[in-house]
């Protein structure tokens, strides 16, 4: 990113002032494993990119929260009287959300102008919204000198402001990486919890490939609201007899034991993906730990499988994509990554096979699907940080 080229934009929206913009960026994130987890409060192995959202902001001495991006056209003026109230269906509910959060915990605000500039994908599943809001969070808290919040207080705040203002119910997952992400390291956390740990991302001559299906997909208006009904449900008959409030409280033996007592096939089917889901991440962090890639491979293909047939979140442009990565040799394994209902793949390829994937997968998933698809090279990053 030219930050010369966004400073000059900036100051061309926002006219020139003895107080220069300060930059932040927020990474997005991939989750290399444990999907539909988190808000189920199992596991998952979610990692920081250093692709992401770069932030310039610069006080006010008007008393209005004027946002603009350079990847949309859409712009706002609101008045600090009116931060709390949101604007449509507009891209700008993602930071006035956190505004939001900011003046309900009484912190005085006052006038800021905002320009975002992101090279995640949109509606990609790596987390661009989650980045929106942790790097607001992480700005304000700079700005306003807020010494009183620490990461974890702006992870939670972040995940209270898509739920409340954005209307989506995710879990913390994403915000979680993108505060606490560390370079070639994954995140290993329990959601339940919030227990964490940095295990190693040591891939031993692979490369992470992520793949933009390019089939575009909408959280708050997509079936992700209704899985989460549908595990709330999965819980209500399990409790009936065993004392459990989330699904990942419950082992992979423990459900195999009880299974029956969910008297709806389907909602069994979406408990048995979370739970066998759950599982398959301490696997995963296992394989990890011994240098077992090809394991770690196995259990991508797995969870790709569970969430095909026992969630069905995928569709027929992500099966699609799999099943061209998984033909290739040198392809250990492949998987949706994300909320699902298109989006991205998330592929662990041998380095020497990295211009042959791309060739055969691009090719081979236009001919099914008539999309084009594009593919990135994934780089471990820190988190939500100043840029200097």
């Amino acid at each position: 990113m030219d930050l010369l080229q966004l400073t000059n934009l900036f100051l061309a929206l926002y006219g020139e002032s003895d107080e220069k913009p300060r930059c932040f960026f927020a990474p997005g994130r991939v989750n290399l494993i444990g999907e539909h987890t988190d808000y189920n409060g199992g596991f998952v192995l979610p990692c920081a990119l250093q692709y992401g959202t770069y932030l310039l902001i610069r006080p006010s001495a008007l008393p209005l929260v004027r946002l603009a991006s350079e990847n949309n056209e859409y712009r706002a003026e609101i008045p600090l009287s009116a931060v709390g109230k949101r604007d449509g269906d507009q891209w700008v509910n993602y930071p006035l959300g956190i505004f939001d959060q900011f003046k309900q915990m009484n912190i005085p605000l006052s006038g800021f102008d905002l320009l975002f500039n992101g090279d995640i994908p949109y509606s990609a599943g790596l987390s661009s919204s989650a980045s929106i809001e942790m790097v607001t969070a992480y700005a304000l808290t700079a700005m306003l000198n807020v010494t009183r919040l620490e990461m974890i207080d702006l992870v939670k705040l972040a995940r209270r402001a898509e739920n409340e203002f954005v209307g989506v119910n995710c879990g913390i997952m994403d915000m979680f990486a993108i505060g606490m992400g560390k370079k070639d390291h994954a995140l290993f956390l329990n959601c339940l919890t919030l227990e964490y740990k940095q295990v190693p991302l040591l891939l031993n001559g692979y490369t992470l490939i992520i793949g933009n299906t390019n089939k575009q997909r909408g959280l708050a208006g997509s079936r992700y609201n209704e899985r989460v009904v549908e595990c709330q449900l999965a819980v209500t008959y399990l409790s009936q007899t065993h004392p459990v409030s989330k699904l990942g409280e419950i082992s992979f033996m423990q459900f195999y034991k009880m299974q029956e007592t969910i008297p709806d096939e389907l909602v069994r089917m979406r408990a048995r993906h979370v739970i066998s889901e759950n599982q398959r991440v301490l696997n995963a962090v296992s394989s990890l730990l011994k240098g077992d890639i090809l394991q770690f491979g196995a259990l991508m293909n797995a969870s790709h499988e569970s969430l095909r047939y026992n969630y069905e979140v995928t569709g027929p442009e992500l099966d699609a994509m799999v099943a061209e990565a998984q033909k290739i040799n040198g392809v250990v394994g492949s998987r949706m990554t994300g909320a699902g209902f298109g989006g991205c793949t998330v592929s662990l390829v041998r380095n020497d096979t990295v211009e042959l994937f791309i060739e055969r997968v691009g090719a081979g998933y236009q001919k099914k699907t008539g999309l084009e698809a594009n593919f990135y090279l994934a780089a471990v990053s820190d988190g939500v940080r100043e840029v200097v």
